[in-house]
């Protein structure tokens, strides 16, 4: 049972970076938008590179392959949006809720990450000595 609960839970997570990987390229012109208003620099550039790791990224957990590793750069890039495009302390209003709502949201996704490292991380270790 519970190899088919971190099987459910890593393939979960890695939905949760494939889709949005895959929709940066698919909504450009919004993305670069979003980015734009919480001004953001190299935004095209940033952009590209955060959709394509987030599909390699996505894939490799699913296929669970080096996935201690890559679920801490996953989490690694979640603190970046989360501090960068999710920014509650500079807007107020709804546009404050939302951004809020968001960061913590992704604190969830970034603890997740952190478990299913923490989970995978020996094994990858143990294989290398």
């Amino acid at each position: 049972m519970n190899t088919l609960l971190l099987t459910v839970g890593r393939v979960l997570l890695a939905l949760y970076f494939l889709v949005p990987g895959i929709m940066k390229f698919v909504s450009w012109d919004m993305h670069i938008q979003l980015m734009e208003k919480h001004n953001m620099p190299f935004v095209p550039v940033l952009l590209a590179l955060a959709g394509i790791f987030q599909i390699v990224a996505a894939l490799m957990l699913i296929a669970n392959r080096f996935t201690g590793i890559v679920a801490l750069l996953l989490a690694g890039l979640v603190l970046v949006i989360n501090i960068s495009l999710h920014d509650f302390w500079n807007f107020s209003g709804l546009d404050g809720a939302h951004e809020m709502q968001n960061f913590i949201k992704n604190l969830g996704i970034f603890a997740g990450l952190l478990v299913l490292s923490g989970h995978s991380l020996p094994e990858f270790l143990q294989k290398e000595k």
